[in-house]
């Protein structure tokens, strides 16, 4: 799983994983941040966070467009120093007063610019990484690892807004409402780590940085290897790109509820206690361990070394007697409605290596589906999920509910975010490997950045639902599960044009 990916990888990954925490941890608390320190309405928040996140995932068509004109590597170090800039801005308590709303604004802004330069970039990167022959048949699976190690900081970022608020209440006296702008410092700090390890990496990822003036003349005297694309091909490529973005739309549309319908379901129908092992669930430390079992189970199954093999098992055997001794001190915890998005990242990781496993195996006997495929497959997992929340929420109650109404199983969320973490990794890696093999050379960040604009898109129609949350929730969740299906049977209608390019 980890063999023959080339080291470069590992360096972007980890940069992007300390960026990817920092942003996550001030994710968690934001929607909840709006209403609490300016008493915005659940319209009123949503429209923010949505336009918010439409421009994080719609400025890096631009910044696609300048790394194409002036390198990526360079469009990277100002987006990070631009993020920084704008976390640290959104970090200061102004209260919820004008001066507080337009430093927000602002703070959004340069975030939003930053991560437009940083992180679609970033991507092309690590794509080009396996323009080398050797590293051609990985590129998926080194997509899926790239995509489960920036997926270790969403983990930890939940629970790093959590405790870092309830110390600065606790400990600090700051009020719930200024806690807030404790987690978004955390995510100043983790930008700065971002960019340390970029730098100290730099080795590892040398043959895809920005030439120097003195090393791309050398490079114009040598003859040019990549072959010319002809404009009949370059224009089908990128129809074929911007079939997959409309699909896109409306994956992302769904499930980045996370942050808004399913933290408010999360906050006003799901029980704000667990006990026994549901307790245990919640405990961060507790994930890590059965993300390490899983990999360590893998290692038991394929390592070449007996010894490995052995450490491996009694690695799995420690932790299991480490979970039944937990059980024994399990007590009732309290939950947090952000708590629950942890959930998503900890199943990337930890599924990650079953989905490159699966598809390995499938690879093997010629039958594994080609990525447009499995683009469609996971619309439809994506629609499964909600059609369990339409079903469960018959039983619920059906008028408004601005206050905590119900008790509902945080299993409930728990198995939600397990099938839309099936639904990602079908889609969101497999697209991003897709987008970095069959978009043209000379649009390469352009299409990378149109992935992320299909994005925005998803992202700015997630208000739709938070617009209709005083609705009758199956309205509300059948309209997502229906929004799905129409995807997925649009994409599987087109299929054999994508299989074509793919």
């Amino acid at each position: 799983m980890f063999e023959g990916q080339p080291r470069g990888l590992w360096t972007l990954a980890i940069a992007n994983t300390g960026e990817r925490f920092g942003y996550y941890t001030m994710l968690a608390v934001f929607a909840l941040f709006l209403g609490e320190n300016f008493g915005f309405s659940a319209g009123a928040a949503s429209e923010i966070y949505t336009w918010f996140l439409t421009l994080v995932y719609f400025l890096p068509l631009f910044g696609g467009m300048a790394a194409d004109m002036w390198g990526y590597s360079r469009m990277v170090v100002i987006g990070i120093v631009v993020m920084f800039l704008g976390y640290l801005l959104l970090s200061i308590p102004l209260g919820g007063g004008m001066a507080g709303a337009v430093a927000m604004g602002a703070a959004l802004l340069l975030v939003s610019v930053g991560t437009g330069l940083f992180k679609g970039n970033l991507q092309v990167m690590v794509g080009d990484l396996y323009n080398d022959a050797r590293y051609a048949p990985k590129r998926d699976s080194g997509f899926s690892l790239f995509y489960m190690l920036i997926n270790v900081g969403a983990l930890f970022a939940p629970t790093a807004a959590v405790k870092i608020m309830e110390w600065a209440q606790v400990s600090l006296g700051y009020s719930k409402a200024d806690s807030y702008h404790f987690a978004f410092a955390v995510a100043c700090v983790s930008v700065i780590v971002s960019i340390l390890i970029y730098y100290l990496g730099r080795r590892t990822y040398a043959q895809v940085l920005t030439p120097t003036k003195k090393t791309a003349a050398k490079k114009e005297e040598q003859p040019k290897e990549e072959a010319q694309m002809s404009p009949a091909e370059t224009r089908e490529r990128i129809v074929c790109l911007c079939l997959v973005f409309a699909v896109v739309v409306f994956f992302w549309m769904a499930f980045h509820q996370n942050g808004l319908t399913l933290t408010w379901f999360a906050d006003e129908f799901t029980a704000r206690s667990a006990s026994g092992a549901q307790a245990m669930m919640f405990d961060v430390i507790n994930l890590v361990l059965c993300i390490i079992a899983v990999f360590c189970l893998f290692s038991v199954f394929q390592s070449r070394s007996k010894k490995t093999r052995v450490l491996s098992g009694v690695v799995i055997l420690a932790i299991i007697c480490f979970f039944g001794y937990r059980y024994t001190q399990a007590g009732t915890i309290e939950l947090e409605a952000p708590i629950f998005q942890q959930f998503n990242p900890c199943f990337v990781v930890g599924l990650t290596p079953v989905s490159i496993a699966l598809f390995g195996w499938l690879a093997k006997k010629g039958k594994e589906p080609k990525a447009p495929v499995k683009i469609g497959l996971g619309m439809l997992v994506a629609g499964v999920a909600y059609l369990i929340m339409m079903c469960y929420s018959f039983t619920l109650p059906m008028s408004d509910h601005p206050n905590h109404v119900a008790d509902a199983t945080p299993n409930l969320l728990v198995l939600i975010y397990l099938i839309m973490t099936f639904a990602e990794l079908l889609l969101s890696p497999i697209g991003i490997s897709f987008v970095s093999k069959v978009a043209p050379p000379k649009y390469r960040g352009m299409m990378m950045g149109g992935w992320f604009v299909a994005t925005a898109l998803g992202n700015k129609l997630v208000s739709i639902p938070g617009h209709m949350w005083h609705m009758p929730l199956p309205v509300v969740w059948g309209t997502l599960m229906g929004i799905c299906l129409v995807a997925a049977l649009f994409i599987f209608s087109i299929i054999k044009k994508l299989n074509k390019v793919a």
